[in-house]
C-alpha cells in the first residue's frame, strides 16, 4: 500500500467534494474516517493520469468525456472486503428455521442485494444446494461492475474462505495449484446458480420481481435515514408476505417506518 504521506491523502476540502459526489450518485455517506482509505484507493489513478492533486482528479471525472473514469472512481471508493459465511447466525437460521417451512409447490426466490465480490451469494447457493429440496432461484446484484466481474469468476484466496465449512469447500470448490496455490475457485455447479446483475439500491425495485428472502447486509449503514427509509419502502413492495429480510448485525431498522416483525437480531419477517 505504501507509506501514508501528505500527497496521497486528500485534504478535508478535497474529501468533502468526493463525499458529496458519492452521496449524490449512490446515496452513500462517506464518514470522515474514510479519508485515508479514499486516498489510498484513488492515488494510483492520479498518478496514471498525471494529475497534481485530488481536486484536479475530481474536476477530471466530472467532465462529460470522462464518464468511464468516473465509474472507475466510484467502484474504487465503494469496494468492500468480505468473506464466505459472514455472520454465520444468518445461515444457521436459514437452514434451521426457513428452509423446513418453505412450500414445495413454488420456487423459493432469494436476492442478495449487495453482493460485492460474490462471497455472500455463493455462501447462500452452497447452503441451498446442500440443504434445500425445493426449487429455488438466487439473484445477486451490486452497484459496482468490477466486483461483479470478480464474483462471476468465483476465484478467492484462502483467507476469504476461512469460515467456509469444510464439507462445502470439498463439494463445491476446486483447490488452486501451481501459480494458484493459496486460492480456490467455486465450481460451475454453484456459479451457474447465481444470476448477477448491476443494480443501484436507490432505483425502483419493480424489475426485481417478487422474492421470498432478501439479504441486504453491511450496506445500509452507509446511507442516511431518509435513504434507508426509501430502500425499506421499496423492499416492502417486492418481498412476499411472511418473507424474510436479513440485515447485518451492525444495522437496525429502528427509527424507520416498516411492516416487519423482528425475529432475532438482524433478522426480520414481513407481516
Amino acid at each position: 500500500m505504501g507509506t501514508t504521506t501528505r500527497e496521497n491523502i486528500p485534504t478535508k476540502e478535497e474529501f468533502s467534494l468526493f463525499q458529496t459526489l458519492v452521496h449524490n450518485r449512490l446515496g452513500i455517506n462517506l464518514p470522515a474516517h474514510k479519508r485515508v482509505m479514499l486516498g489510498h484507493r484513488l492515488f494510483k489513478r492520479l498518478n496514471a493520469l498525471q494529475l497534481n492533486n485530488f481536486r484536479d482528479y475530481f474536476n477530471y471525472i466530472n467532465h462529460l468525456e470522462h464518464t468511464k473514469e468516473l465509474e472507475t472512481a466510484l467502484e474504487l471508493i465503494t469496494t468492500n472486503e468480505t468473506f464466505f459465511f459472514r455472520e454465520e447466525k444468518h445461515f444457521e437460521f436459514l437452514q434451521q428455521k426457513v428452509l423446513p417451512n418453505i412450500s414445495v409447490n413454488k420456487t423459493f426466490k432469494i436476492w442478495s442485494a449487495a453482493a460485492s465480490t460474490g462471497e455472500e451469494p455463493y455462501s447462500i447457493a452452497m447452503l441451498m444446494q446442500y440443504h434445500c429440496r425445493s426449487s429455488w432461484q438466487l439473484m445477486a446484484s451490486d452497484v459496482n461492475n468490477s466486483v461483479l466481474t470478480h464474483a462471476r469468476k468465483g476465484i478467492y484466496n484462502d483467507e476469504r474462505a476461512r469460515f467456509l465449512p469444510a464439507h462445502y469447500r470439498k463439494e463445491f470448490c476446486m483447490k488452486g495449484i501451481d501459480e494458484f496455490q493459496g486460492f480456490m475457485r467455486v465450481k460451475p455447479s454453484i456459479r451457474n446458480k447465481v444470476q448477477y446483475f448491476t443494480f443501484n439500491l436507490l432505483d425502483d425495485m419493480a424489475s426485481i420481481g417478487m422474492v421470498d428472502l432478501i439479504f441486504i447486509r453491511n450496506v445500509m449503514i452507509y446511507f442516511t435515514d431518509e435513504t434507508r427509509q426509501k430502500i425499506i419502502d421499496n423492499i416492502q413492495t417486492i418481498l412476499n408476505p411472511k418473507g424474510w429480510l436479513f440485515i447485518s448485525h451492525s444495522e437496525t431498522l429502528h427509527g424507520l417506518s416498516h411492516d416487519f416483525n423482528i425475529v432475532q437480531p438482524a433478522i426480520y419477517q414481513r407481516k
